[in-house]
């Protein structure tokens, strides 16, 4: 009974805070007001959305919390790599690390508070739901960022095949990656943000191959560095641009075609525990079953009569 009471003030205290929010963040009655009177009222300030203010304490956590300048490099390139380039990302990461790592253990401390559990299992819990709070975060970037290599390894062939069509048809270097970057926008945003970023740079003053060296460094995509070598080297020797493309991309082709042959030659493999646990069973139970219940039906009672 005290616990059904306690959850009922909870759910009160929850939904008398949300409706107070909404009616003073959302709600706005100058509108109509103003639609009524046709006379328009000058708003001194304007509401501000939860996500943002928020986002602002986080900001502000992140700044109190102390870093050395070596971890603040290697998060600041994982973000990179994760596609996160707000000024502000990495303070928004560590202010999530704090409010995680203390909100998660006192949630869990409630929740095994009334438990039956041994104190052990109670320590345990609120100590992984530390660990879940402070290191889940950066698992999370980490997460991102290896998705988002993902997405910029299988457009990549797209965008060098691309980029072969616009140099061999005449346009310079620099104008095809600006090309490839605009074309393949809707179709893959992350490697057109990457070329983009490279334009930006090269309008910037930046040296071409320092520029592409940058882009090397943000993605840390093997294929990509593998381009970003052969656009270098035929910079630097003076060698056709076009004719390098076109043989790193025939090489690419043969590459994902070996991948391909690869990922075939594992399948009969990767099938034999879904078949042995899965099919079989079931084939099993199909196949014999309907003699097992005949002779557990039949045959069982006729041996136990003789």
């Amino acid at each position: 009974m005290t616990a059904i009471l306690l959850s009922t003030l909870i759910f009160v205290a929850v939904a008398l805070g949300v409706a107070l929010l909404g009616m003073r963040l959302w709600v706005r009655p100058q509108e109509y007001i103003e639609r009524v009177t046709g006379v328009v009222v000058e708003q001194e300030e304007a509401p501000v959305h939860p996500s943002l203010v928020f986002r602002d304490l986080l900001n502000r956590l992140g700044s109190m919390v102390p870093a050395s300048p070596k971890d603040m490099t290697v998060m600041q390139r994982r973000l990179t790599r994760a596609g996160m380039r707000s000024p502000n990302a990495l303070k928004l990461l560590y202010g999530a690390k704090l409010v995680l790592g203390a909100g998660l253990p006192l949630v869990m401390t409630l929740a095994v508070w009334g438990s039956a559990a041994e104190a052990f299992n109670k320590f345990v819990a609120v100590l992984a739901a530390a660990g879940v709070g402070f290191f889940g975060p950066n698992e999370y970037v980490n997460w991102m960022a290896r998705r988002r290599q993902r997405q910029i390894r299988r457009g990549l062939p797209n965008a060098l095949d691309l980029m072969v069509v616009c140099v061999e048809s005449g346009l310079g270097l620099d104008q095809a990656i600006l090309q490839v970057a605009k074309e393949l926008e809707h179709a893959h945003p992350e490697i057109s943000e990457e070329f983009a970023m490279v334009n930006l740079e090269l309008k910037a003053g930046k040296r071409r191959a320092e520029a592409l060296r940058n882009l090397a460094e943000r993605t840390a995509v093997d294929d990509l560095k593998k381009l970003v070598a052969v656009l270098v080297q035929a910079d630097r020797f003076g060698t056709g641009v076009a004719q390098s493309l076109r043989a790193h991309a025939d090489f690419m082709r043969v590459q994902a075609r070996q991948a391909a042959e690869e990922k075939a030659a594992k399948l009969g493999v990767k099938l034999v525990f879904p078949i042995f646990f899965c099919i079989l069973p079931s084939l099993f139970v199909v196949t014999v079953g309907p003699v097992a219940v005949k002779i557990v039906r039949e045959l069982i009672p006729m041996m136990t009569g003789i």
